[in-house]
């Protein structure tokens, strides 16, 4: 059985096709955003201040050297979950910015960091206790413990159990495993982290933008 849910605006029941679905259609998106307005001025705050703790969060990573485990494992927690919420957030409340800059990318760039997107939600749903984050992370060769956590690399996973889930949701999860095998798995710590903060950065820059013009034009 499909997994559905209730549109915000109108009420019919409908199949998600995206995993922070709301709205039935755009047209009730639309519609929905005319009538929540809130206030632009602390919208614009609340998504810098997102992304100032996600930028400083990613920036301090090269900074935790490799012979601190719990310090390193912990940092690194620390990003997954600031790239992802930034993410959500964006996906949320600015989907149509968020869609702009993403379609601004050459097709296989656009697939390359919406998967590793994907694979950092995967991520995230399973680092709880924070301690499994090592399931997660190859920290170099054996006995070896030096250098910069940006160096580690993302180990190979298999797949989750996932038969408390609906089929829909189970679903989703299988994708993002695939995603996470196919763009995380064997990448560093750095990479991973530099393409999507890169992208988030441009995407909450016309975020904020378009806020700004929709606060002045309401006036």
């Amino acid at each position: 059985m499909a997994d559905t849910r209730t549109c915000d605006q109108c009420g019919t029941v409908f199949v998600p096709r995206r995993e922070h679905a709301r709205f039935c259609c755009v047209r009730c998106r639309a519609a929905w955003n005319r009538g929540h307005t809130g206030d632009p001025a602390a919208e614009a705050s609340a998504l810098s201040w997102s992304m100032a703790a996600m930028t400083e969060t990613i920036e301090r990573l090269p900074a935790v050297r490799a012979w601190d485990q719990t310090r390193a494992f912990a940092a690194i927690g620390e990003a997954v979950w600031q790239v992802t919420l930034v993410d959500a957030t964006l996906v949320r409340h600015h989907l149509d910015t968020y869609d702009a800059v993403m379609a601004g990318h050459a097709p296989a760039q656009r697939r390359l960091i919406e998967q590793t997107l994907a694979g950092l939600r995967f991520v995230r749903n399973h680092i709880s206790p924070e301690a499994r984050l090592a399931e997660f992370i190859q920290p170099g060769r054996p006995g070896i413990c030096r250098g910069r956590v940006t160096n580690w690399t993302w180990k190979p996973v298999p797949g989750p159990v996932l038969a408390s889930l609906v089929p829909r949701e189970r679903s989703w999860e299988l994708t993002r495993h695939r995603a996470y095998q196919a763009h995380l798995a064997g990448d560093t710590i750095g990479e991973t982290f530099g393409r999507t903060a890169a992208f988030l950065n441009l995407a909450a820059a016309g975020a904020l933008s378009a806020t700004v013009a929709g606060a002045h034009g309401a006036r």
